[in-house]
């Protein structure tokens, strides 16, 4: 038996938000994790929380996996 179909709309309730955005996060930096063992992949994962919060997750040496693949600006 499969999941249902979620509606995609904003959630209006301020903690109900926080804690859905919090379960996502967690389950997408999981997956990204996942990901990156099991294919052997570099994996930068940045998140800005509504209050412009930074979470991170970077597989490898972090400042070599930015200089590899950072846009340059101009």
């Amino acid at each position: 038996m499969g999941r249902g179909k979620v509606e995609l709309k904003r959630i209006e309730d301020k903690n109900s938000r926080q804690v859905t955005f919090s379960k996502r996060r967690s389950g997408l930096i999981k997956k990204a994790r996942e990901l990156s063992i099991l294919c052997e992949t570099e994996i930068a994962l940045f998140i800005f929380s509504a209050r412009g919060r930074l979470y991170e997750f970077i597989t490898g040496d972090r400042y070599q996996v930015l200089s590899d693949y950072a846009c340059p600006v101009g």
